[in-house]
This record gives C-alpha cells, sequence and structure tokens, in this order.
C-alpha cells in the first residue's frame, strides 16, 4: 500500500511530458471521477487479503467522493445561474486585444459551452471571470403631468 502512494504522486508527472504534437501540456491540478475510480481500484487491488479494508471504509471514501461532486455541480449551476441573470445588463469585461483592455456593453446572450457560462457582449463572447463591473441601470423618470411645479 505504501508503494501506491508514490506511483500516484508520479501521475503528475506523467501529464506534464509532451503531447503529440510537441506542445507542453498544463498539468492537471484537480482530481476527477477517473482518477477516484482508479486509486480505488489500486487501493482494492493492493490491500492485504488477511486483513482486507472494511466496507465502511470504502462507503465513507464514496460518500466523500459523492458529496464532492454534488459541490461540484454546484458551482457549476450556480455559475450559470449568475451569467443568465446579467442579461440585458450593461457590464464592463476584461478585454486584453482592446487598447484600453476592457470593453464596456450590454449583455446580449449567455451561452454554455462545455459546462462553462460565456456572456455575449458586442458580438463577443467573455468568459464569466472576465466580468470586471455591472453598471447599475440608468433611471429616467418622466414628469407626471397632472403635477405641476
Amino acid at each position: 500500500m505504501a508503494d501506491l502512494i508514490p506511483k500516484v504522486a508520479n501521475m503528475a508527472t506523467i501529464s506534464r511530458e509532451n503531447s503529440l504534437d510537441g506542445t507542453a501540456r498544463t498539468p492537471v491540478q484537480t482530481l476527477g471521477q477517473g482518477d477516484f475510480l482508479k486509486l480505488l481500484v489500486a487501493q482494492m487491488s493492493q490491500q492485504d487479503p488477511m486483513n482486507p479494508m472494511k466496507d465502511s471504509e470504502f462507503i465513507a471514501q464514496m460518500a466523500q467522493f459523492s458529496s464532492l461532486e454534488q459541490a461540484k455541480t454546484m458551482q457549476q449551476d450556480m455559475s450559470s445561474l449568475r451569467a443568465s441573470s446579467m442579461l440585458g445588463e450593461t457590464v464592463t469585461m476584461k478585454d486584453d486585444l482592446n487598447d484600453t483592455g476592457s470593453v464596456t456593453g450590454v449583455v446580449t446572450q449567455v451561452r454554455i459551452e462545455d459546462g462553462v457560462p460565456k456572456l455575449m457582449v458586442n458580438n463577443t463572447r467573455y468568459l464569466l471571470s472576465d466580468l470586471q463591473s455591472i453598471q447599475p441601470p440608468i433611471v429616467t423618470t418622466t414628469p407626471d403631468p397632472k403635477v405641476t411645479p
């Protein structure tokens, strides 16, 4: 079992290797469901048959992973909800291609691409993380013709 931990730690090293097209890959810093299942299978295959892991330990690990997945899903849903609530709002977005480094416009559309919400401002898609500010709506009042000053 002690040999398993260095093998798992070396998984990050494997992901840093160059890809087939010669470009460097960015290491993955999070563990996903596939990684958890690999760890679980490795843990089960390396356990002592005379002293197997208790069912309660497996159940606790599965419960922890399940709650982690639910939290991740809830975070994605909250991001999508936040992005959707910005429809029609005037926002300032970070834009490195613009001379000023930012662009201001109205959010005309929200798209969810690969689980990531993107805001459409001035016919350009921006990540929610590029949001710098939301301008308060301009309230204009028209005088009531029945009231005389």
